[in-house]
């Protein structure tokens, strides 16, 4: 009999965006707004995007960096961003598909290539 271990995954969820990726949010305040993503936390399920869901941050001046109130982005969802196809610039959903050995990833709306 095999043990559960509560809270660890096996491997890494596949996420449909990735850190460069041209995104627009379908849900929340930022609703409407598009960006390019900074950075992707994939055993989180969430992502950085530019512009995007701003926090104000209070900051201790250290030695080398003053102190204030400062503005960053704050991670989001990823069920809250949906991939712009580079071609139309319009929001697409993604599959994956097997090309010459090698899995891309494809617009649903127009079929090519991302």
């Amino acid at each position: 009999m095999t043990k559960k271990r509560a809270g660890i995954k096996r491997h890494k969820p596949k996420l449909h965006i990735r850190t460069g990726d041209k995104v627009m949010v379908i849900a929340g305040d930022d609703k409407g707004k598009t960006g390019t993503v900074l950075r992707v936390f994939p055993d989180k399920m969430r992502a950085i995007v530019e512009d995007v869901n701003i926090v104000y941050k209070h900051v201790k001046a250290t030695a080398d960096q003053e102190g204030g109130i400062q503005e960053m982005p704050a991670p989001i969802h990823v069920s809250n961003l949906m991939l712009l196809d580079p071609q139309t610039g319009e929001p697409t959903r993604i599959g994956r598909r097997l090309e010459n050995g090698k899995w891309v990833r494809y617009s649903k709306a127009t079929g090519n290539r991302i």
